[in-house]
């Protein structure tokens, strides 16, 4: 009990509950460093004697430190691995549940405490969480005479690769190959749809579960202003004999300085108010499409598509620190500049919430322009292109030590994976979880579990006339609080958003 035989070799798990055996750190493709460094992920080399697999796996280079999470080492090099919890050891097939991160495509790790998969294998699922390159290592562009030496897109690159170790390995978990829903939620839902566009991962998953998706994707060309940018940060030359010879430390510096140079300049555009460096870029080979384009198109129909995002995500990014404070009129006017938002946007807004201070209508455009109204696109389009799509919004707050809770970016999180006990998460559910939490988490990791075993969690899919959402709350009778006003004043948005 609890060792497992890959096709690399045995690994040695350990029993995370009673019910549930957990392996950890077990790598899916090599290092990503030395000579395969800026390149497409490798096989991982094959061991001989049973590997322990009772510990995580070391983290992407980043500089973030995530509360109950390890952080990077630039002595750490093997940090393509991924963790597995089964309730099936010994054999059966049971749906697997493959989650990707996120974390703006720079920080982040499978081993957040969020993110721990033993309630949802108790639910019935094999479930497993990965590690991918992250930042100027895993979405930077590299400019090359030859493309494929060092291709865009290496994050998502690495995500294909782990769900094909899914493909060969999983049923010696007692995983089913052949029934795999892949999830992520923000840049990890992000990826979740490029994932359902690109030709490499086609086959590989089934289902699709993408929580509060971000809605950016680059040019070549915007992805190649970026690395000027950071490789002058750095100090080296911005070609592939400069980038190479950069240390995985100094362009997280780098990429760290040219953030905080675009938060201090107003004049900046776009990107002052929330600067994200790295997004999926359309190369026209890894990444031909962008999702909203290639789910119109039919591209994603076969793939059953579960959304859900938050009713106030970037009140989230506002109470850490990562965006500007609008408070003026003429800031808010800026800001709608700066993104082309159409007339009447921001107007209608403030007539949806007379009463709110500027700062409020502006978290509520930006969280809507980033993630909410993004995530409706999705489900509608795949709808509407003959998919299955389902609509779910998280609308759970309460009032705690410090305040008001919102029910703002990840905050659905730990409610889906049934991991609200967990003290380093008290910040997003506002302390310690009440009966009514328990219960609505208990609902929404029945939600998961239904999905990716049979394609249906719960409540009626969106059609081509009418959006039907989920309203996840503590509340016994919870509303859509999103007006069918807010709706149309995003009618002529074009997303995705592709100008930083």
């Amino acid at each position: 009990m609890g060792t497992f035989k890959t096709k690399n070799g045995q690994v040695q798990g350990f029993r995370a509950s009673a019910e549930v055996v957990a392996v950890l750190g077990v790598p899916y493709a090599a290092p990503p460093f030395g000579a395969n460094r800026f390149r497409e992920p490798f096989p991982a080399p094959a061991w001989t004697e049973v590997r322990d697999c009772t510990a995580f796996g070391p983290v992407a280079p980043q500089s973030a430190q995530l509360p109950g999470a390890p952080v990077w080492s630039p002595d750490d090099e093997d940090i393509l691995t991924l963790n597995i919890w089964t309730p099936a050891p010994e054999g059966g097939l049971l749906p697997v549940l493959v989650w990707i991160h996120g974390g703006a495509y720079t920080f982040g790790s499978s081993a957040q405490p969020d993110f721990d998969g033993t309630a949802l294998a108790r639910a019935g699922l094999v479930v497993v969480t990965l590690n991918y390159r992250l930042g100027f290592e895993g979405f930077g562009h590299i400019p090359a005479a030859e493309a494929t030496a060092y291709p865009d897109n290496r994050g998502l690159l690495d995500q294909v690769a782990a769900l094909r170790w899914v493909r060969e390995n999983i049923a010696a978990f007692g995983g089913d190959p052949g029934n795999v829903t892949v999830a992520g939620q923000s840049s990890g839902a992000a990826s979740v749809a490029c994932l359902m566009v690109m030709d490499r991962a086609r086959g590989l998953f089934h289902r699709a579960i993408a929580h509060s998706a971000a809605s950016p994707c680059y040019t070549r060309e915007i992805a190649a202003a970026t690395t000027r940018e950071i490789a002058a940060a750095a100090g080296c030359p911005a070609t592939p004999e400069g980038l190479t010879s950069a240390t995985s430390q100094s362009l997280v510096t780098a990429s760290d300085q040219v953030v905080d140079d675009y938060r201090r300049d107003p004049a900046s555009g776009s990107r002052h108010y929330d600067p994200s460096l790295y997004a999926p870029v359309l190369d026209g080979d890894v990444l031909s499409t962008d999702p909203l384009t290639g789910m119109a198109a039919g591209a994603t129909r076969g793939v059953d598509l579960l959304v859900c995002h938050t009713t106030e995500e970037y009140w989230l990014l506002d109470a850490v620190g990562s965006s500007a404070k609008i408070t003026t009129d003429e800031q808010l006017a800026l800001f709608a500049e700066d993104f082309s938002l159409p007339d009447g946007l921001v107007a209608g807004y403030r007539a949806a919430m007379p009463h709110a201070p500027v700062l409020d209508i502006y978290l509520a455009v930006f969280g809507d322009l980033l993630f909410g109204e993004y995530s409706n696109r999705l489900a509608e389009l795949h709808a509407q292109a003959g998919g299955r799509a389902f609509l779910s919004r998280f609308d759970r707050r309460r009032t705690g030590p410090n305040g008001v809770v919102r029910a703002w970016h990840c905050a659905d999180i730990p409610f889906a994976f049934g991991n609200i006990d967990t003290d380093c998460l008290a910040f997003l559910i506002g302390g310690a979880p009440t009966s009514a939490d328990h219960g609505l988490a208990r609902r929404m990791v029945r939600a998961w579990a239904d999905f990716a075993a049979t394609g249906n969690p719960g409540w009626p899919s969106v059609n081509n006339s009418t959006t039907q959402a989920k309203i996840w709350s503590t509340d016994d009778n919870p509303v859509d609080g999103r007006t069918a006003s807010i709706r149309a004043l995003w009618a002529k948005v074009n997303f995705p958003v592709l100008s930083p």
